[in-house]
């Protein structure tokens, strides 16, 4: 059994996940301990309780430790099971973090995978679910990762109510070396039990920072009426994303600005993909039957702990070049 420390790193809930998923595809049981150790609450949150739930329920594994608050499990996988599933985060939980957990585990299915999911699409501290659509998704597509995701209903905190359909299909990963091309800006601003202006004021004040920066932008809003209330946006080209989030008392102009923002930093570098992409880009990396590159603006403390997991499970070594802060090379030799 292979045995990892969760206070490695930033020693937070991505050790968790990552762990969880390829010890799904590998088969191969884990004890993790120190779960979550650097963070104010320590231990299994419900946010990953329900992580762990859904993966061993896909795996019928055998679990220990499937408590709040468990600051160690152990985790005895079996072969990912097909068909489809209901699943309800609760509240405002992250469907994109439960995803992050689920799609690389996947990767080796032999029959789809429906996964039904209810909770956050929109909320702090994680992807917006349109970043896991543009981004991530058209991103690991070209290393043949095959999944459809459809986006149902958005849920913002603390009400949630979201609701995502995906369907994974059997895939090959292939290597791939992620390279710039051409810059085609995109994006949605979107707002739900709030004045329609407030996702138009969103998108034009994105689009005015992005046209100062150079860049032209094709922003399309969104209004509706769910049962949450919130607002955000997010902006996209191939290999890089921005996304912000509105709250209680902050403008809409620097909701949008601040999106604008992000995507700027990351263009500028002239990195091949953003500093979250290459983060989560690097278990399927691992899995991939072939050599893999990217460039990004600098290695994020969640893409090195997401290394160090990596090179536990899997005979492999990433090798990290370049100018640190500036474009930081990174690549999977097998």
């Amino acid at each position: 059994m292979l045995e990892i420390d969760g206070s490695y790193g930033e020693g937070g809930g991505q050790i968790l996940r990552t762990t969880l998923a390829l010890s799904a595809v590998t088969g191969r049981p884990v004890y993790i301990k120190n779960i979550r150790a650097k963070r104010p609450k320590p231990g299994l949150a419900a946010q990953h309780l329900e992580a762990l739930r859904c993966i061993a329920l896909l795996t019928d594994a055998d679990v220990s430790g499937l408590k709040l608050g468990s600051t160690e499990l152990t985790f005895y996988p079996k072969e990912i099971k097909s068909g489809e599933y209901d699943i309800d985060i609760g509240t405002a939980g992250s469907i994109t973090l439960l995803l992050q957990c689920l799609m690389p585990a996947a990767v080796r299915i032999k029959d789809s995978i429906s996964l039904n999911l209810r909770g956050g699409t929109d909320v702090a501290w994680s992807p917006p679910i349109d970043y896991l659509r543009y981004v991530m998704l058209p991103t690991i597509a070209k290393m043949g990762y095959c999944a459809h995701i459809d986006l149902i209903r958005r849920g913002y905190y603390p009400r949630g109510g979201g609701l995502v359909k995906a369907v994974i299909y059997p895939s090959a990963l292939s290597g791939v070396v992620l390279q710039g091309g051409d810059i085609e800006i995109k994006g949605v601003s979107h707002c739900s039990r709030l004045p329609e202006h407030v996702a138009m004021r969103q998108a034009i004040s994105a689009k005015e920072v992005l046209v100062e920066g150079g860049y032209d932008a094709q922003i399309s809003t969104e209004f509706s009426q769910n049962n949450s209330t919130g607002s955000g946006i997010t902006l996209w080209c191939p290999g890089m994303g921005g996304s912000s989030l509105g709250e209680r008392g902050k403008p809409a102009e620097e909701v949008g600005r601040e999106a604008a923002r992000a995507l700027l930093d990351e263009l500028r570098s002239g990195a091949s993909t953003d500093v979250h992409l290459a983060d989560q880009l690097i278990p399927y990396m691992a899995l991939a039957n072939g050599e893999c590159s990217l460039t990004t603006r600098l290695l994020t403390s969640h893409a090195r702990t997401n290394i160090w997991v990596v090179e536990r499970f899997l005979d492999f070594k990433f090798k990290i070049g370049g100018k640190t802060g500036k474009n930081d090379f990174v690549c999977i030799r097998k």
